[in-house]
């Protein structure tokens, strides 16, 4: 399920997210996640910032952290792969009523982006994909991601999600054997739901990966690329 609170990381600055970087490196994010969340969020003044409570925000950077280190121990695993999937948020479509043309397909219960609005974050992500050879799929919610994998035995998935949403559909991926990556959500909500969209190309693209460099995964990416 989804968080109880909203938030919004595009409001905070881009010093923040170098600096909270820096922080999470320095601390060692795979040792005592829960306590270090906490000691970030406070470090940053997040609540003063965002206007949402102490303990949401730790929440929040504890879930980003985990998408991080997901991200790295998956990515050489996800390298390897080639028919790939990706998964959207239909709450990131440019319209949520009519306006909006996408199909729904009734057998993967997601919609099938139709491409009908330049500057829609779902349109142009779905176009980088596809471009890579990638399925895309914008889901109005977690439950359908077991009947897309079974439907289809993809070698791989990259989902786009609120990170607590991401942590469970990774969840399952795992007990599947499916390599994944994950883009989490800048800012969360029914709908204008935001992701970096630099990020995104970045974590799809494997080419842009080399031999003698750990690949800047969504995380990292989030943190040094986010707009202010």
């Amino acid at each position: 399920m989804a968080y109880d609170f909203d938030f919004d990381l595009t409001k905070v600055s881009r010093s923040f997210f170098q600096k909270l970087a820096g922080f999470l490196d320095d601390k060692g994010i795979h040792r005592k996640m829960g306590n270090l969340a906490e000691e970030a969020s406070n470090k940053f003044k997040l609540e003063e910032i965002t206007g949402v409570p102490f303990s949401d925000t730790a929440q929040v950077v504890s879930d980003l952290a985990d998408i991080h280190v997901r991200n790295l121990s998956q990515r050489e695993e996800f390298k390897n792969t080639e028919d790939r999937a990706l998964f959207l948020p239909h709450c990131s479509r440019k319209h949520m009523d009519d306006k909006c043309q996408a199909n729904f397909n009734k057998k993967t219960s997601s919609y099938e982006c139709v491409k009908c609005s330049s500057d829609c974050l779902v349109n142009k992500a779905t176009e980088i994909a596809e471009k890579k050879g990638y399925d895309v799929y914008v889901l109005p919610g977690g439950s359908c991601i077991p009947k897309i994998v079974k439907s289809r035995n993809y070698d791989a998935i990259v989902g786009v999600a609120c990170p607590n949403e991401v942590k469970m559909g990774e969840d399952y991926l795992d007990k599947s054997g499916i390599p994944h990556q994950a883009v989490p959500l800048l800012k969360n909500g029914c709908s204008e739901t935001k992701f970096n969209l630099e990020t995104f190309k970045k974590l799809i693209d494997t080419s842009e990966d080399t031999e003698n460099e750990k690949v800047e995964d969504s995380f990292t990416n989030t943190l040094k690329k986010s707009v202010n």
